[in-house]
């Protein structure tokens, strides 16, 4: 198993932590404020955002979107070489046209950035059977061998590789990180209940 960082302490972070940890992996949360987390659930290690990123093989960003490149970058030599999973959207697009991922990857360019698990309402990242059809989560990386650790790490937290679709290199998430538009919309018509988008073939 691997030793995972996994950058944030909200309900995003602390849901994929303890079912990683629960998965047997490594967990070291990272945190602005280490004095104020207040952890309950599967054990895990509380750390900065930098030592979570330095002693972690993989490094998955639960951050907010808005505010990542330049909260990342910060990191750059701390996830050199590293795998870093992003979660997360940004409610600020950029004019360039690029995704939040893309971006993460130019300012990152010696690590290896994928998407995924962005797609949906946060309980469905770690409990995908709770809904009554079968969601899609969508893969999003320019590195084949990252994509197939974070393949792996998708099955770790419940998803079926049937479930998984690989929609190719990292361009492709600025599809996934656009289909967030439809969110405001959504949660006005249904509420704040979990949801996922699918494909139906």
């Amino acid at each position: 198993m691997s030793t995972i960082g996994i950058l944030g302490s909200g309900r995003v972070a602390t849901g994929l932590a303890n079912k990683l940890a629960t998965a047997g992996h490594d967990i070291v949360v990272g945190t602005r404020n280490v004095d104020a987390v207040n952890w309950t659930g599967s054990p895990v290690a509380i750390a900065d955002y930098e030592s979570a990123a330095r002693r972690a093989q993989i490094i998955i960003n639960a951050t907010p979107g808005d505010g990542a490149v330049e909260r990342l970058g910060a990191l750059s030599a701390a996830l050199d070489g590293k795998i870093l999973v992003d979660v997360s959207n940004s409610h600020s697009p950029s004019g360039s046209g690029h995704s939040l991922a893309e971006q993460l990857q130019a300012e990152l360019p010696a690590t290896r950035v994928v998407k995924t698990l962005n797609t949906m309402f946060f309980t469905v990242m770690t409990d995908p059977h709770s809904l009554r059809v079968p969601p899609t989560v969508f893969l999003s990386g320019t590195d084949t061998s990252a994509k197939a650790v974070v393949t792996t790490l998708l099955t770790d937290l419940g998803w079926p590789t049937e479930w998984i679709e690989d929609l190719g290199d990292l361009t492709t998430a600025r599809g996934t990180e656009a289909l967030m538009l439809l969110v405001p919309s959504l949660i006005r018509n249904r509420g704040f209940v979990p949801f996922a988008l699918t494909i139906a073939a």
